[in-house]
């Protein structure tokens, strides 16, 4: 057994980093690569694997195997040892590799003479590149000194493609890893868009992987480590006001900050050639790779805690902050694991699309994303990790998916339907004028969602009626404090202004759930959907909700004013925020200041409970709007941010269309105006059957608007009504098949 010393290790690295210095192609530096690493490690062969596509290895280099199998030779993830070592990210090391299971024999590689295999993977923090090989006749295990020195060769290989050392001819690792790759996640926003990623934290890149000075390197790391753990400490410090899980969060960090063996693996990383900054990637991608494989729920979680830890002390070590000093790219689609309002809002209507690791249909980026009417797609997963500044991206909110890097077929497809969806507003826009009525004369009252003075031109170009619904929580969002009195009220005022007279419902602050203001102390409840959120935190809190409702009061400055409170779940809540309402006009009059000509006080209808409420109830209520988003979820026991639930019930199942007429029925019976707001309002089939129960008024997103008019324009209302009828006396579960059916038969 041949042994090797750290300083070995340190001179190959040296060597590879004067290779790849050196002008010349991708295919040459590749095989200068092999052969140093051959003679380095004492072997005849050493091989370097490449993925062509992400279940595809490729021979792209060899030093002693037969040179006509280089790009000749190609084997599926996870078939032989070396496919083994690209799926699993573990290294394989054994002196009789036919014998281990899953061996493949390849003979065009001629390498049936060779007994001992060790093949570690080429991954950088996550994103396997590649396997690197080394062969020798004789029988033997390699030991752990010279497995530990391949995969640190192997991560400066990985580093070194970030650079694009590689990249420039077949073969090259920088053009061999960027296949195309889909990503499956959920809708958080309807649309599509085509554009190039942009990271809302870009990757630290490692411009040098191999270190000169060991003892400086440490001393490097040493500091940063000594700064990252105070940092964590004196966030600990402040941490009083955090809620349980945030402070469990911070332990976490603090526990692998102060963990010696983690800092003694990067020094040991260091002594053998890597610098500073390659350490600390080098031990997140192993920590990686061996949490991944993990069968604990919880182990696999702190992938997240060890990224954030890294990334972390790589800004530390690099200065690199999150401002690289890179300018947005043509038609931009922003990609992060996650991201806030404000910081959404601060790129504003430049963005193409969003695309999120995590997020939820309900979260502030979503509700931001909706006003400004770009694309979302939510919990595509390890998107971040495959994503780099500059690539190309297609985002299809209406599926959730997410095609990066795609091939010219697909593209080509994606733009056909951006073509299709922009030919067909030009068809809707010519409606703008006309009502929503349909055959027989009936009309149905189209207004739009809001919640930023942004929104408000799409008044105007999508024809709609009026705000059916204004979200006044997304400026509480978005401040790092309570907005006050003053900045409110003008802000009403300008959308008061810009509505010119078409009618605006304001619903009062909706926090709670997943939406929870930075100054506000986060509870932890256990299903935080039906918990202290809405009206419960706004009577519970008068103080702010009373500051609310003495802004739109000086907001109408006398003209009309409609308010509704929301996730009203009995007559008493709504009772006591209209009796608030009333007295802060009452106060506003008595200090000769102008109230509201005409007030109408309403309430959204979203729990099943309040379609029960006493007939008292609906005579107090001078309209009432169906929250269709939370009396869905509530009604089917199936949670909205549930991806295996959420899609599981069709809104047009008759049980929920027979709950929707007995409102309707009851409001009809009161004399109590009654629209429908929600993500099913703006589905065409949706929205065409609500109309066909009965319901007049629909409140949905802008872009909405055209379609459903298109539709409503087509039909006879009363005729769909029979179509229903004759449905849900077949005993069909959903009346989505008969409607679908008889509007194609049109």
């Amino acid at each position: 057994m041949v042994e090797r010393r750290d300083t070995d290790s340190r001179t190959l690295l040296r060597r590879l980093r004067d290779t790849l210095a050196t002008p010349g192609g991708g295919q040459d530096r590749l095989d200068h690569i092999t052969h140093l690493i051959a003679d380095s490690m004492h072997t005849q062969v050493c091989s370097i694997y490449l993925f062509r596509d992400p279940e595809t290895l490729e021979l792209c280099a060899t030093e002693g195997l037969n040179p006509e199998a280089v790009h000749q030779v190609r084997m599926r993830l996870g078939e032989g040892l070396v496919g083994r070592v690209a799926r699993t990210g573990v290294a394989v090391n054994t002196g009789d590799a036919p014998s281990e299971p899953g061996f493949r024999y390849m003979p065009e590689t001629g390498e049936e003479i060779y007994s001992s295999f060790l093949g570690v993977p080429i991954q950088r923090v996550g994103e396997k590149l590649g396997v690197l090989v080394v062969q020798s006749r004789e029988a033997r295990e390699f030991s752990e000194d010279e497995v530990y020195g391949l995969e640190v060769v192997a991560m400066v290989i990985a580093e070194m493609t970030e650079l694009g050392a590689f990249t420039g001819d077949q073969g090259g690792i920088g053009s061999a890893h960027r296949f195309p790759v889909m990503f499956r996640g959920a809708t958080g926003q309807e649309g599509a868009a085509e554009g190039r990623v942009w990271l809302h934290e870009p990757r630290v890149v490692v411009a040098n992987p191999v270190g000169d000075d060991p003892d400086a390197e440490k001393a490097r790391l040493e500091e940063a480590v000594a700064t990252l753990q105070a940092h964590i400490d004196e966030m600990l410090i402040g941490s009083a006001a955090m809620d349980k899980e945030q402070r469990q969060i911070l332990e976490a960090y603090k526990m692998l900050a102060h963990s010696r063996g983690w800092v003694r693996r990067m020094c040991e990383d260091i002594d053998l050639g890597l610098s500073a900054e390659a350490a600390v990637e080098k031990e997140q991608s192993t920590a990686r790779a061996r949490l991944e494989q993990s069968t604990d729920a919880y182990l696999r979680e702190r992938l997240h805690d060890l990224d954030d830890l890294s990334n972390r002390l790589l800004r530390l070590l690099t200065g690199q902050g999150k401002d690289t000093g890179a300018e947005l790219p043509e038609n931009p689609v922003l990609v992060a694991r996650n991201i806030g309002p404000a910081e959404l809002l601060d790129y504003g209507r430049k963005l193409k699309g969003v695309v999120l690791e995590e997020g939820s249909v309900g979260s502030h980026a979503a509700i931001v994303a909706r006003a400004l009417a770009i694309p979302l797609v939510i919990h595509a997963a390890r998107v971040t990790n495959e994503a780099l500044n500059g690539d190309q991206i297609l985002v299809d909110g209406d599926q959730g998916i997410v095609h990066l890097r795609p091939e010219e077929s697909v593209a080509g497809a994606f733009r056909d339907k951006i073509a299709m969806q922009a030919e067909a507003q030009k068809r809707y826009a010519d409606l703008r004028g006309v009502p929503a009525q349909d055959k027989s004369g009936q009309n149905v009252s189209l207004m739009m969602n809001a919640g930023l003075m942004a929104d408000l031109p799409s008044l105007n170009s999508s024809g709609a009626d009026g705000v059916g619904l204004f979200r006044t929580e997304l400026q509480f969002l978005i401040r790092s404090r309570v907005p006050r009195r003053g900045e409110l009220a003008a802000l009403y005022k300008r959308v008061i202004d810009a509505a010119q007279g078409a009618p605006v419902q304001f619903r009062t602050l909706d926090i709670g759930s997943d939406k929870v203001v930075p100054y506000m102390k986060p509870q932890e409840e256990p299903n935080p959907a039906m918990g202290w959120r809405a009206i419960r935190v706004g009577l519970d809190k008068p103080g702010v909700l009373r500051m609310q409702l003495q802004a739109l009061i000086r907001a109408s400055e006398g003209r009309p004013l409609s308010v509704m409170f929301p996730f009203i779940a009995a007559p008493d809540e709504f009772n006591t925020a209209k009796a608030m309402l009333m007295r802060e006009i009452d106060r506003e009059s008595t200090l000769n200041r102008p109230v509201p000509r005409d007030v109408r006080v309403g309430a959204m209808l979203e729990t099943p409970s309040l379609a029960f409420a006493p007939d008292s109830f609906f005579a107090a209520c001078d309209f009432i709007s169906i929250g269709g988003n939370d009396l869905k979820q509530f009604f089917f026991a199936a949670d909205r941010e549930n991806e295996r639930v959420r899609r599981r019930y069709d809104t047009l199942d008759v049980s929920f269309l027979a709950f929707i007429e007995a409102i309707i029925a009851r409001c009809n019976a009161n004399d109590v105006a009654l629209s429908f707001c929600g993500e099913d309002a703006g589905r065409p089939i949706e929205a065409l059957t609500f109309a066909a129960l009965g319901l007049r008024t629909l409140s949905m997103r802008p872009a909405s608007i055209g379609p459903v008019k298109h539709l409503i324009r087509r039909v006879d209302l009363a005729v769909l009504k029979q179509v229903i009828d004759a449905a849900r006396a077949r005993g069909d579960q959903s009346v989505r098949h008969a409607v679908t059916a008889w509007l194609a038969s049109q």
